[in-house]
């Protein structure tokens, strides 16, 4: 039985990763900062290790005897006082000095879609520096390119609840978000995958309009969609970067920038947005 260890158990998609190695029957060690968050969740393992990926000298050693290491480590809201560069980059560039140390066999890191195109971005300098020492590192490795997650799309739902959706431009880029536990199922298929570069998304690629539409129809309301001008999401990106600090603006900056870009990714999976929807309903 082949090992795997996953560092970020504790996020919205490494808790589905963990489900999965024991779905498929691997042998899985789960890193993480937080235990309790792990029984709360019901993700369990078959070794479970309490560590800091920010300070190196706490996972010195964990993993030996480790076939593969699967991270999806990193913030989407900053906290601690702690950075993308913190996290994204250094946490994960510890985790990999140690699996080489340890002569683990492969490294599969979680990135996202188009990151390497938006290294202006803070949270994408980050991820694609690390990506990029991966990729020299001399192990073999997958970067997984993921499209937006259901939860992003919850935001959507949200203002669809509250009577009107705002969407920047004419609302007709299109994307298509994929749910955790199909991008889990991607992650772990990964360990017997030689593709260095895996870019996936959802079954279903819809427009922004489409997606809200779909939203209303979940709710059962009369569907209210403001188109505002692409020029106020430009003037808010700018003045967020001028008057607020990193950890603000780093999550704005995303989210403005990706709402404003085609996100399509090939489609994999079952799960519908549809279904979702109704689970927020």
């Amino acid at each position: 039985m082949r090992k795997i260890l996953l560092a970020g158990a504790t996020g919205y998609l490494g808790g589905f990763i963990a489900k999965e190695l024991q779905k498929q029957g691997y042998y899985s060690k789960i890193l993480v900062r937080s235990p309790e968050k792990l029984e709360q969740n019901n993700i369990f393992a078959d070794e479970m290790i309490q560590a800091e990926l920010t300070k190196p000298d706490t996972i010195e050693g964990y993993c030996k005897d480790v076939d593969a290491v699967i991270s999806s480590v990193g913030i989407t809201r900053q906290k601690d006082g702690l950075t993308y560069m913190d996290v994204d980059y250094q946490a994960n560039k510890n985790l990999l000095e140690e699996a080489k140390k340890s002569g683990v066999r492969k490294f599969i890191y979680i990135s996202a879609l188009n990151a390497e195109k938006l290294k202006y971005l803070k949270i994408c300098e980050a991820k694609e520096k690390f990506v990029e020492d991966l990729a020299s590192s001399g192990l073999e490795y997958n970067i997984i390119r993921p499209n937006g997650f259901f939860s992003d799309i919850a935001e959507i739902f949200e203002m669809a609840k509250k009577g009107s959706v705002y969407l920047f431009g004419d609302g007709n880029l299109k994307s298509n978000p994929i749910h955790g536990e199909d991008l889990a199922e991607v992650c772990v298929d990964t360990v017997n995958n030689a593709d260095p570069e895996i870019k996936v998304g959802g079954p279903e690629t819809l427009s922004q309009n489409e997606i809200s539409m779909l939203a209303f129809e979940v709710l059962g309301k009369k569907p209210k969609i403001v188109h505002i001008p692409d020029w106020i999401r430009k003037l808010t990106l700018r003045l967020v970067r001028i008057f607020s600090g990193s950890k603000t603006y780093g999550p704005i900056e995303f989210f403005l920038t990706v709402m404003s870009m085609e996100m399509v990714a090939p489609e994999y999976g079952k799960h519908r947005l549809i279904n979702f929807f109704k689970e927020l309903k």
